[in-house]
């Protein structure tokens, strides 16, 4: 099932620091900052959640030439096709002990986002869509618009968007939305007045930890939600709806679909919200930074592990104190190398890297280049084994940034993964 995730895409970056004065001149906390966290938000986010859910997705949105959309670019995990924005939004929250302190935005332009043929095109290739709108006047094209009617989708709006365009399998509204649009809090009317203004299949209305309401003509069916201690809610409305559309792709009916959204959502919620959608460091590189020696990383497929492999590991890990692997997960590998590939998957390449003696972690990144990841893990060495110059090689840059080098370990002819495969074909 191929899913496409269209929608505005924004750059969504957490300020993380500690809080122990006040401004002298003001009633206002000082946030010593200890970490940022960029991430891709909005139906970028949607676009991956969907991805680590194990879906072939492509992202539908629009992104600026600017230094926030190149800062968007690397961290966007699944392949898009793009139209051009004037500036991509930023959301940057500042944070303290799990809680936001202040939400500063910026950027969108004011020119409508472009939409280009490619971008219809990859809409009615589609199995399935779900349209992940943020207000920034992607969903308002009326090209756009008109290709959406004639796909299967869930519509998540935004209370400065448009209405669903007609015929949609489910509206995701939550209550505010729900109220902007119909004009009543009350939860059953706005579902049912919604219904019908908006030509919908079926509406739910989504109430945080009171459930939701579904909508599909009849009795409305009220879905309760389970108990769970919420200290950052960004992020539950797209886990909902990435759920819902996977559900009704899957031909699951409406009422068992926004059952399992409502649950995914709270399951999403305490396992930390978008805070857990990032992988925790490998414990032995904070150890090593500890002690005051040198990471060393390198990345790759490593899908049909073969001597050239093992040799480059080994150069790669006597450059340091350990030696992590960045791993392309699945779906990476299928957009680098084809339908046929991986031959062996993300689970088992863990597994055969993690038994070589000189391997001592590896992270799984979902984007076709590991700058995102790199960025995280800050390896004082980048290694890469072949005939390059480290210094023309796109991760040199970023690796710069910190303080690191790029090298190269030699490249042993005669065994590569392709060349295997052809042989055996």
């Amino acid at each position: 099932m191929r899913l496409v995730v269209v929608g505005d895409a924004l750059l969504d970056v957490d300020v993380e620091g500690t809080v122990s004065r006040l401004c002298p001149d003001a009633p206002a906390p000082v946030l010593d900052v200890t970490a940022e966290h960029p991430r891709a938000g909005g139906a970028a986010l949607a676009a991956t959640m969907a991805a680590r859910d194990g879906v072939d997705v492509t992202l539908v949105s629009a992104l600026s030439d600017d230094e926030a959309g190149e800062r968007l670019r690397p961290l966007i995990e699944v392949p898009g096709v793009f139209g051009r924005a004037d500036s991509v939004p930023v959301k940057t929250r500042l944070r303290c002990g799990g809680t936001s302190l202040a939400r500063m935005d910026r950027g969108g332009g004011s020119a409508p986002p472009q939409v280009t043929d490619d971008m219809l095109d990859v809409v009615l290739s589609a199995d399935f869509v779900l349209a992940s709108d943020y207000g920034r006047g992607l969903l308002r094209d009326d090209r756009l618009r008109s290709v959406l009617t004639r796909v299967p989708m869930v519509w998540d709006p935004h209370p400065r968007g448009p209405a669903p365009v007609p015929g949609v399998r489910l509206a995701t509204p939550n209550l505010p939305e729900a109220t902007a649009f119909s004009g009543t809090a009350d939860p059953d009317q706005a579902a049912a007045r919604l219904l019908a203004e908006w030509k919908a299949r079926a509406v739910v209305v989504t109430m945080g930890s009171a459930g939701a309401v579904l909508h599909c003509g009849g009795t409305p069916v009220a879905v309760p939600a389970p108990a769970v201690p919420v200290a950052d809610p960004c992020g539950a409305g797209d886990r909902f709806a990435v759920t819902a559309a996977l559900r009704l792709a899957g031909g699951a009916a409406p009422d068992d679909a926004v059952a399992d959204a409502v649950s995914a959502a709270a399951e999403f919620l305490a396992h930390g919200g978008v805070s857990g959608l990032r992988a925790p460091l490998p414990s032995t590189v904070d150890e090593v930074r500890r002690r005051g020696g040198t990471v060393v990383a390198t990345g790759g497929c490593f899908d049909v592990l073969h001597p050239g492999h093992v040799r480059m590991l080994a150069a790669a890990r006597a450059l340091g104190d350990c030696l992590v692997v960045c791993l392309n997960s699945d779906l990476s590998v299928r957009r680098l190398k084809g339908d046929g590939r991986p031959v062996n998957g993300q689970n088992e390449r863990i597994e055969v890297l993690l038994a070589l003696e000189s391997v001592d972690d590896v992270i799984v990144f979902g984007e076709d280049t590991p700058e995102h990841v790199l960025g995280r893990l800050k390896p004082d060495v980048w290694v890469k084994g072949g005939d390059y110059n480290a210094d023309l090689l796109p991760e040199a840059a970023v690796v710069r940034r910190w303080g690191g080098r790029t090298v190269v370990v030699p490249y042993h002819r005669g065994h590569s993964t392709t060349e295997i495969l052809s042989r055996r074909a």
